[in-house]
């Protein structure tokens, strides 16, 4: 029992050298081991870690001992 397997890849015109069949070959393997790529998950401005660092100004009396305090 032996079940033939269909060739991956069949040349229907021209004669390529071996060289470009292996170009070919490398260029299909490569392409069928792709993996979807998956996207970061987009992050609200609630979670920015740029928020972690300095707090906005304050204006008005006391503003500057505030600004140099740590949150």
């Amino acid at each position: 029992m032996s079940e033939e397997t269909p060739p991956l890849l069949r040349v229907v015109r021209g004669e390529p050298s071996a060289e470009e069949l292996a170009a070919l070959t490398v260029v299909v393997a490569a392409l069928s081991q792709r993996r979807e790529r998956r996207r970061p998950t987009p992050v609200g401005a609630w979670a920015s870690y740029g928020r972690t660092h300095r707090r906005p100004a304050q204006a008005g009396p006391g503003g500057w001992r505030a600004a140099g305090s740590p949150a």
